[in-house]
């Protein structure tokens, strides 16, 4: 299966995502920013959902007009804790889509990904899961993340970040092609701590104001 990655480099998103790779962005400004680019990217992710007809009447007159398809339920599973920024957005232009959790942390020195919180609606497997994290830097977090949604066999499965690593991307397609990316910017590389360069930092630090 070919691999997708899509990079989605509309202007107001470059201008936003710049904003936030300032090292002097305040916390706040920060949260807004990837509020914002998170409600950009939800509009490119579901670009393919489907469409039926319905009959309808407006101020003028009766017209076949599109609706989504009732049987296309959504379900964002954000990646604790960074992943909350992109929930949060995404749920401002799909605020009926379920939502779930994974707690994962990022062992400093083996970089491995080890999960202390899941949490998911019922009947996933009818359910087409956003996985929402705004980093793709090793890839493990992604991986780890997929290998367990997959056990319960959701109906599709998107994956979808601010930024992404080449190594990252290719770590996470060595094990899962069939999941396609979605991201603001695939930048130039990691660092020798597993960090995205030039990147933005720790997402999660910035977004919550910790270090």
């Amino acid at each position: 299966m070919q691999a997708e990655v899509h990079a989605i480099d509309h202007p107001l998103i470059q201008h936003k995502l710049t904003l936030m790779r300032k090292a002097e962005t305040s916390t706040a400004k920060f949260r807004t920013l990837l509020k914002e680019i998170s409600l950009l990217l939800a509009y490119e992710v579901t670009r393919d959902l489907p469409l039926k007809t319905e009959q309808i009447d407006t101020p003028i007159a009766s017209t076949n007009a599109p609706m989504l398809a009732p049987d296309k339920k959504l379900v964002i599973v954000s990646i604790l804790r960074a992943g909350q920024g992109i929930l949060d957005g995404m749920l401002e232009l799909m605020p009926s889509a379920r939502v779930g959790h994974i707690g994962l942390y990022r062992d400093p020195k083996t970089l491995t990904a080890i999960e202390y919180y899941f949490k998911v609606p019922d009947e996933v497997e009818k359910r087409d899961v956003l996985i929402v994290d705004p980093m793709l830097a090793t890839g493990n977090s992604a991986i780890a993340a997929v290998d367990r949604l997959k056990a319960i066999n959701p109906n599709s499965l998107k994956f979808v970040c601010l930024l992404a690593a080449p190594e990252g991307i290719k770590h996470f397609h060595s094990q899962h092609p069939d999941v396609p990316i979605y991201t603001a910017a695939i930048d130039d590389r990691l660092d020798e701590h597993g960090y995205i360069v030039p990147g933005l930092g720790d997402a999660g630090d910035r977004l919550f104001g910790t270090r």
